[in-house]
């Protein structure tokens, strides 16, 4: 494809993961007023995320598997009208459970866009060349990462608009990717016998769920050391087993290809995957809830503050994918990002509901910076040892364990998080008189309601927790950062194919 095939081809593929992201971050601002009016808990708040996160984790292997056997395009198509479903049953959602089984559906189409984008633009540009477009990537990721939470604290904070408009906001956008793909994607489809791994897919999945599902519920629904517990994770664990043998042994066209791991870069960058989802996903998706809650800022004033994240993210992918598309090198700036993030993560811990805001944004900035170096270098040099037939099923696992990562964080954190508000609220009320239930003490409250003494217990509470989850996220952060130093610097090839694929087509 020439480059100027190539843009119009991306332009709509671009629009598609601005879709992908607005999906989450559009409701980011508005969580906090949608758990209130619905009457929902900090449970609930976090499974709203969750429930997204989970089955784009789930379905994100097997939308790029199936890349690798059907017309890409229409598999694009199809995951923005899954998308757009779920959208209109979130929109009018009367309770939270509907609202959550919604964005369970939401999170179906989202997955196919999170791990076919990627794949579409493999298939078209040389690893080389994808340097130059992982810029555009990275600008339509800040683009929407900022954008989004401004649209929906302004939707929130409109009258007469409400925070429903917030999932009718993208139909428009996925609606307007749909034709332009139809115009201007042309990929040609490599037909052979297809074999689908029905056996295999649905066993990941259901592994996959079990375990998110018990780290959403445990610390809420039933203790972590319980018999619910060694149900669910025996349960959990026994699925994945048993996919791990269909896959190795039994089926012909696996969903996730056992022999991947046999590189060196895709198993490092895997791990690597699963701790930066777990550090950025579990971290950054409750600085809203901070912002709006611990210092009273309306929805649009909390996602003007992304920004500052946001900024460094989008000014470190355009630099570093254009550096790297003339060069050819990507580690040093791979290693260099991921000690941004842990650098970033340490300063946020020591956030509070008191500190400076001019601070708390120039720690987002570093952030940002780190993660901007990070999440499209992996996914790049993943693609870069895969061989072409392979680039679905390659990329969507890098996708998968970064989303898995997510989900365990964001459930893992948010129950953190929701143990040491109500810990904290609970002696903070006592303190001033009130006795309060663990029911009263885990609502999320609505602040414009609370009286002053009450209102300062909650901000409080909420700032000293956000700072706590950010010092658990380091951890993790490290250990990304040594799997990232221990990858194998294999510099960018100039073609589609690699060279052994070549040389068997001759």
């Amino acid at each position: 494809m020439t480059h100027r095939e190539v843009l119009e081809a991306l332009s709509g593929l671009l629009i598609a993961m601005f879709v992908a992201i607005l999906s989450s971050t559009v409701v980011s601002n508005a969580l906090p007023r949608i758990v209130s009016d619905l009457d929902g808990s900090e449970s609930g708040y976090t499974w709203v995320v969750v429930a997204t996160l989970l089955t784009m984790t789930a379905s994100t292997p097997v939308w790029g598997k199936l890349a690798d056997l059907f017309n890409k395009k229409v598999l694009v198509q199809s995951a923005l009208v899954i998308y757009v479903v779920g959208s209109l049953f979130a929109a009018v959602s009367p309770n939270m459970g509907t609202l959550i089984a919604s964005r369970a559906v939401q999170g179906l189409g989202v997955g196919g866009l999170t791990a076919l984008v990627q794949v579409v633009i493999a298939t078209m540009v040389s690893p080389r060349e994808r340097g130059r477009y992982s810029g555009y990537l990275g600008a339509v990721f800040a683009l929407g990462t900022v954008t989004g939470p401004l649209i929906g604290g302004l939707i929130v904070d409109t009258p007469g608009l409400g925070w429903r408009w917030c999932f009718y906001v993208g139909i428009p956008f996925a609606a307007l990717a749909f034709v332009v793909l139809q115009r201007t994607l042309h990929l040609p489809t490599v037909r052979r016998e297809v074999h689908i791994d029905y056996l295999g897919a649905t066993l990941i999945a259901c592994g996959v769920s079990v375990l998110l599902i018990w780290v959403s519920l445990a610390g809420h629904q039933f203790a972590w050391l319980s018999g619910t517990t060694a149900v669910l994770v025996a349960v959990g664990v026994g699925l994945l087993v048993a996919a791990v043998y269909v896959e190795a042994k039994v089926a012909r066209e696996p969903i996730i290809p056992l022999h991947l791991f046999a590189d060196r870069t895709i198993s490092l960058a895997t791990v690597a995957s699963v701790m930066v989802g777990i550090a950025m996903f579990g971290s950054t998706v409750y600085l809203s809830q901070y912002f709006q809650i611990s210092r009273g800022m309306t929805p649009t004033n909390a996602g003007l503050m992304s920004i500052a994240m946001v900024g460094g993210l989008v000014v470190s992918s355009v630099v570093t994918g254009r550096i790297i598309a003339t060069t050819g090198l990507w580690k040093r700036y791979l290693v260099a990002g991921m000690v941004a993030v842990v650098i970033g993560l340490i300063l946020l811990a020591t956030i509070d509901e008191s500190t400076n805001l001019v601070v708390v944004g120039l720690y987002m900035a570093v952030l940002g910076l780190g993660l901007g170096a990070t999440m499209q270098n992996l996914v790049l040099a993943v693609q870069n040892n895969a061989a072409q037939r392979d680039m679905g099923a390659t990329s969507s696992v890098v996708a998968f364990f970064r989303s898995m990562g997510g989900s365990v964080g964001v459930s893992v954190l948010g129950a953190i998080l929701a143990h040491q508000v109500s810990e904290d609220v609970t002696h903070g009320l006592a303190k001033l008189g009130i006795a309060v239930d663990e029911s009263g003490s885990r609502a999320v409250p609505d602040m414009r309601e609370l009286p002053p003494p009450v209102r300062a217990v909650f901000e409080a509470a909420f700032g000293d927790a956000t700072g706590h989850i950010f010092l658990v996220a380091v951890p993790f952060a490290v250990i990304a950062l040594v799997c990232v130093l221990l990858i194998r610097e294999v510099p960018l090839r100039t073609t589609i194919h690699r060279d052994d694929e070549v040389e068997v087509a001759a």
